[in-house]
């Protein structure tokens, strides 16, 4: 009598691999944002912290070895650095940690000022307390409209930081290919993080991945399975017939479409899924297993 095996679980190591400058990547990270609380910079929403800690050494053992974080990612008693810092140090050796600088909350979680440029050396200490490293693997500068005519001191700051030790690679977020390329007139560039999701590609986002692959930059999407939801996640009720019809045929949930459609946008592309359920996280990294036909890439993109 023959026995039956049990299916091997995915893997991040499915989804390929990229550099984030010269460091490899596999393409299937983890997103810190909605550790320290149920609901993204809820004050008010706690997360069992327990819980948390468990996902990310899960996330560690199902292969993700990049993760995205940042020290405004907190609520009134969970810090995502805290959390990581806790979990993981001392850190494995291929592990990349990537932070992001530019938003500020004040201790009632209210979002503040953006930093100036000579307030980003803070910043980046306050991220390198919290995670306990002597460097970060790559620091992205978040911009928003206050910032663009600034660019060029912002990113100019961070090189000096790198060039000083405290960081590796500089990444920007929020930009268009012309705030990339000036960017690039500083310092290079390792990765551009911008909203990015089926349903919700900016005009020029495609254009830009594109360009960036050619480069050698990685594409991190943020959102790519919230989509419209942002910061509120998923829902479901936006996802289209499609969508669920090609879920349905794979076996997978829509989430999980949602994130095999953004990897297959280019080689480039770095997934950065988020949650705080063990469940969901070998869901998302699962994702990275499955493979579209180009029809159904075709009917995903007519949606």
């Amino acid at each position: 009598m023959t026995a039956h095996r049990q299916a091997a679980t995915p893997t991040a190591a499915a989804s390929g691999t990229w550099l984030l400058g010269d460091l490899p990547v596999r393409r299937i990270g983890f997103g810190a944002m909605r550790l320290p609380g149920r609901i993204a910079f809820d004050n008010a929403s706690v997360a069992d912290r327990a819980r948390s800690i468990r996902v990310l050494r899960r996330a560690v053992e199902l292969g993700v070895n990049h993760i995205d974080t940042a020290a405004f990612y907190f609520s009134a008693l969970r810090s995502a650095n805290e959390l990581i810092n806790t979990a993981l140090a001392p850190y494995p050796d291929d592990l990349v940690i990537a932070t992001k600088v530019g938003p500020r909350r004040d201790r009632a979680g209210a979002w503040a000022t953006w930093a100036r440029p000579d307030e980003l050396r803070g910043d980046v200490e306050e991220n390198l307390r919290q995670l306990g490293r002597d460097h970060l693997d790559v620091v992205n500068f978040r911009m928003n409209d206050r910032t663009s005519t600034d660019l060029a001191e912002y990113v100019g700051a961070l090189a000096e930081l790198r060039d000083a030790g405290l960081i590796r690679h500089i990444g920007v977020s929020d930009v268009d290919a012309e705030r990339l390329a000036a960017a690039q007139k500083v310092t290079p560039i390792v990765c551009v993080q911008n909203r990015f999701g089926l349903g919700t590609v900016r005009p020029g986002d495609t254009e830009l991945l594109r360009s960036c692959a050619d480069q050698g930059i990685a594409f991190v999407p943020f959102f790519a399975i919230a989509g419209q939801g942002g910061h509120a996640g998923a829902t479901g009720s936006t996802d289209s017939p499609a969508v669920r019809d090609i879920a349905a045929a794979h076996a997978v949930s829509p989430a999980q479409l949602r994130l095999a459609w953004t990897l297959h946008q280019g080689p480039n592309v770095l997934a950065i899924p988020g949650t705080g359920d063990p469940d969901h996280l070998a869901e998302n990294v699962a994702a990275g297993a499955l493979r579209l036909t180009p029809d159904e890439l075709t009917a995903l993109e007519q949606t």
